[in-house]
């Protein structure tokens, strides 16, 4: 299959992109192609990474909304959670698939329960991600050699096309053994696969960790040979200077999630001079539905770089570009695939912008309008890995998915 992009703006320039099966093989080229799509009054763009969801959490947009972080989990989403199927999870991930695609991300990492309906429902999508087999053992023992056993077997078990990478998910510090963090550990440098973690979220997590390890919780997972350079961690908001040596040193890279941050009011800024200058890899994530409430990346950008601004006191901390640049480029170094630019050779997930639209005019500046202009409804065109999913803003089958959706919650509280 191929694909050609003509006459379509690429660094400010008209040009054409011609896509082979799923890489892009010509810039300036005029090839014949089996599909060709029509660029005039478009920008092209790559594909939006996003570092950090929770995708089938679509399911519960709105529920429990304005509740702090402990209370919020404990008492309304876990409770929910425990409710899930394979087939909500299967539709939840689809919805938030959808929403992703339309909104021009074609990559996202996710942890969540019920890895096999996931993995069906990013095929299904045609989108890209990389799927985490979770696990949340409540330093119950007994549970958390069940959990390593569950989650080696859906590393092997588990066959998956070839835009799904499985990674491993344990969730955090205070729902995980020392045991299992080291296990992760392990398995992530024998069979190298990423390991995504939440970190450094509350300052409650903080003094928690102090008063158990008499450690920060960087400090701490450095002493058991946790971190590494397959280390995604979300959120990593309160965070020393030692900290941020230290994860500089080890590789971990972070995603920030802004949107989700504010909205929980954990209490701090992401330091980002300070993650960037220690050489750590920073990008965007936009946490799960029911505490963002949308999967909208454009949205992330814009708040990440506002809250650095107001945060700090200045105005010229993290501009467009590198927020740009956070949304893409270095969510695919984060995740250690060969998007986020486009460049003959690299993965053709290319994303098509409508500059004909009023909140793009005039158009001074690119990627200042991406960032501090434009959402996720500028978004014309979607390819990923060479396949066009979505052509004049419409996806094959999104009403479907909508429906299902609906029926799903309306089944799941019910229970």
């Amino acid at each position: 299959m191929s694909v050609l992009i003509k006459d379509v703006l690429l660094d400010g320039e008209e040009t054409s992109i011609y896509v082979e099966e799923n890489t892009i093989r010509g810039i300036g080229s005029d090839a014949e192609a089996d599909r060709t799509v029509d660029g005039r009054g478009k920008a092209a763009i790559p594909g939006m990474v996003n570092t950090h969801t929770h995708a089938a959490m679509t399911l519960f947009r709105g529920y429990a909304d304005d509740l702090r972080l402990q209370e919020w989990l404990q008492e309304h989403i876990w409770p929910a959670e425990a409710k899930l199927t394979e087939e909500d999870v299967y539709w939840g991930t689809r919805l938030a698939c959808l929403e992703m695609v339309k909104t021009g991300t074609t990559c996202f990492n996710d942890m969540y329960w019920h890895l096999k309906g996931a993995v069906k429902a990013v095929e299904d999508s045609g989108i890209r991600g990389v799927l985490n087999s979770v696990f949340i053992d409540k330093f119950n023992k007994e549970d958390a050699k069940k959990q390593r056993k569950q989650a080696e077997k859906e590393m092997k078990d588990v066959k998956a096309c070839s835009r799904v990478t499985l990674a491993l998910g344990p969730h955090a510090i205070y729902t995980v053994t020392e045991e299992s963090l080291q296990w992760a550990r392990e398995y992530s440098d024998k069979h190298d696969v990423l390991v995504h973690f939440h970190l450094s979220e509350t300052a409650k997590e903080v003094e928690d960790c102090k008063e158990e390890t008499g450690m920060r919780p960087v400090e701490y997972l450095d002493s058991i040979g946790f971190l590494g350079p397959n280390l995604v961690c979300a959120h990593c908001v309160w965070l020393d200077d030692r900290e941020i040596r230290l994860m500089g040193e080890s590789g971990v890279k972070v995603s920030h999630c802004p949107t989700s941050n504010m909205k929980l009011s954990v209490g701090e800024a992401l330091d980002y001079e300070k993650l960037k200058h220690a050489g750590v890899c920073v990008s965007l994530g936009t946490d799960g539905c029911a505490s963002n409430n949308t999967l909208d990346m454009f949205e992330s950008m814009k708040n990440a770089a506002l809250l650095q601004k107001i945060w700090y006191g200045d105005p010229t901390r993290l501009p467009a570009g590198e927020a740009f640049r956070m949304g893409t480029s270095e969510g695919a170094k984060a995740l250690k695939l060969d998007t986020g630019a486009i460049e003959e050779g690299r993965l053709a997930d290319i994303v098509l912008v409508d500059l004909k639209r009023p909140e793009l005019t005039p158009h001074h500046n690119l990627v200042s309008d991406l960032v501090y202009s434009a959402s996720g409804g500028c978004v014309d065109t979607v390819i990923c890995d060479g396949e066009v999913i979505m052509e004049n803003g419409r996806v094959d089958g999104e009403e479907e998915v909508m429906e299902k959706a609906e029926e799903i919650v309306g089944d799941l509280f019910s229970r």
